[in-house]
């Protein structure tokens, strides 16, 4: 860690704002992924079909929709 702050340390003022630039980045880079949380609003959607096709069937007749 402290050879990281020395480097930093060496740097031009100029390049010592693009490192706190950087860093900033990296964290807002790394909060907004924690944040997202998968949407599973298509759960259950396909129910009404369990009693007619598998789920290899659907996953068939998506596939040619997708064509």
């Amino acid at each position: 860690m402290e050879s990281i702050i020395e480097k930093i340390r060496e740097l031009p003022p100029e390049l010592q704002e693009e490192v706190i630039h950087f860093i900033d980045s990296l964290h807002t880079k790394k909060s907004s992924k924690r944040k997202k949380k998968p949407n599973l609003e298509w759960i259950g959607g396909l129910k009404a079909y369990r009693d007619q096709f598998t789920a290899l069937e659907l996953q068939k007749k998506a596939s040619d929709w997708r064509e």
